[in-house]
């Protein structure tokens, strides 16, 4: 009799198991298909650039790719293989592709339906331009820590080319853009001895000072220049943009902030680099600039004030005032949303669309319990028309509407710098799902 319970307890053990994990599998299967059905539902189903795709078949379903994810949540498994489920998430870390144990991914940038310009880097990061050199973002390597290297392997190779340094009337090298690969390629620049000056149309960090607060930015240590290795291994936006000001000050490095380059131009031997404040003159030209390019204007009279903005820094410091953000992306809703957890602070939103789309779920649950409780007053279909120093004029269904205004935050996109750079001479490819 007990021998017959065991070997019926064992049985069970033994059908209970495969059976929990059946049904486990299959509830993370349909969770994961449900991700990426809402993802497509809310125009979130493409990638922005990098980005990975898995073959399915060679993917043996061993999960290894959603667990090294850094993001969370970007890729889940579908009916025992891999999925991007949330392809607009994907910022290109790579570590999917590191921990597949059968080779099964790769990242490519663009997709069948849309396409990405990539400008032509060869291996030593120069473009079909002699001279002019491209690293980071702009490449198409948006990860931090691959920026980082990129800046520092390109001023490596551009040092080992110059026949000639310290020119009396040409520096050795000019960086245009201070986010991590102008960074690193400074502190490299610095290391070699080389005469060279950094500019940047913002300030140091970059594209990095438009995240979102407590955005995590970094996953793994990174070698910096005239450093060494970071070894934090998660870090936040503030966390990084305090360390760069601290590196800076102590190896004495400065950047020329708020200067954006307007030309470049191919001169004898040295290039002549132009903006609003200045020329230029350099033997070499390397672009960290970033594929963000500049924010992008509405174009409207009263624009140039000083109360518009084109990113948020410290929404904590600004109470009882009135607010406009314009843009419908989750820059302008997470913006709006932080503005109008201040004390005394009348936010609006005003978004040309019908309704939003391209937006974090998470995004879209807080501004629709915002705009239910009135926290935020959201004016769809609406384009601003006119700023004054005390109200912002706007068209809604073809009416004016007049608000009284402290301030306006724009959030509608950046315009890429692909123009800037093919007049520079500078060749692009379009990358559909290709490496």
């Amino acid at each position: 009799m007990i021998g017959t319970l065991i070997y019926i307890g064992v049985a069970l053990i033994a059908i209970g198991i495969p059976a929990v994990y059946i049904y486990l599998s299959l509830r993370k299967s349909r969770m994961s298909a449900l991700t990426l059905k809402k993802s497509i539902e809310s125009g979130l189903g493409e990638p922005v650039s990098l980005h990975p795709i898995i073959d399915p078949d060679l993917c043996i379903g061993s999960g290894a790719c959603v667990k090294a994810c850094p993001e969370g949540e970007i890729l889940g498994m579908i009916k025992n293989r891999a999925a991007l489920i949330k392809p607009s998430r994907c910022i290109g870390h790579g570590e999917c592709q590191y921990s597949c144990p059968v080779g099964a991914i790769k990242l490519v940038f663009g997709t069948e339906t849309r396409g990405v310009e990539i400008p032509y880097v060869s291996g030593t990061f120069e473009t079909n331009v002699p001279g002019i050199y491209i690293a980071g973002e702009l490449g198409g390597m948006g990860l931090i820590r691959n920026a980082v290297t990129q800046g520092r392997e390109a001023v490596q190779h551009i040092a080992g080319s110059l026949e000639q340094r310290h020119q009396e009337k040409a520096f050795d090298l000019i960086i245009v853009g201070c986010g991590p690969a102008g960074i690193s390629a400074s502190l490299q620049a610095k290391k070699e001895g080389l005469s060279f000056v950094s500019i940047d149309q913002e300030d140091l960090g970059g594209t990095i000072l438009s995240y979102p607060r407590q955005k995590l930015v970094m996953t793994q240590p990174v070698e910096f220049p005239l450093y060494g290795k970071w070894r934090l291994r998660e870090v936040q936006k503030e966390q990084l943009l305090e360390f760069f000001t601290r590196l800076f000050d102590d190896v004495g490095l400065k950047i020329n902030q708020s200067e954006k380059v307007n030309e470049i131009v191919k001169e004898d031997t040295s290039f002549k680099v132009v903006s609003p404040k200045g020329e230029y003159h350099a033997q070499r030209v390397l672009l960290t600039i970033g594929r963000r390019g500049s924010p992008r204007k509405l174009g409207v009279p009263g624009e140039k004030s000083d109360k518009v903005f084109y990113r948020l820094l410290d929404p904590e410091k600004l109470h009882d005032v009135k607010i406009l953000v314009v843009g419908g992306g989750d820059a302008a809703i997470e913006s709006a949303l932080a503005l109008a957890e201040q004390p005394g602070n009348v936010v609006h939103l005003s978004y040309r669309q019908e309704a939003f789309f391209r937006i974090k779920e998470g995004n879209r649950s807080r501004i629709e319990e915002a705009i239910g409780n009135k926290i935020v007053q959201t004016l769809f279909e609406s384009q601003v028309k006119k700023i004054d120093p005390d109200t912002v004029y706007l068209e809604q269904d073809g009416k004016e509407i007049v608000l009284p205004n402290d301030f306006v935050f724009v959030f509608i996109g950046g315009e890429l710098p692909t123009e800037f750079l093919k007049k520079i001479g500078i060749e692009f490819s379009q990358k559909r799902g290709e490496v």
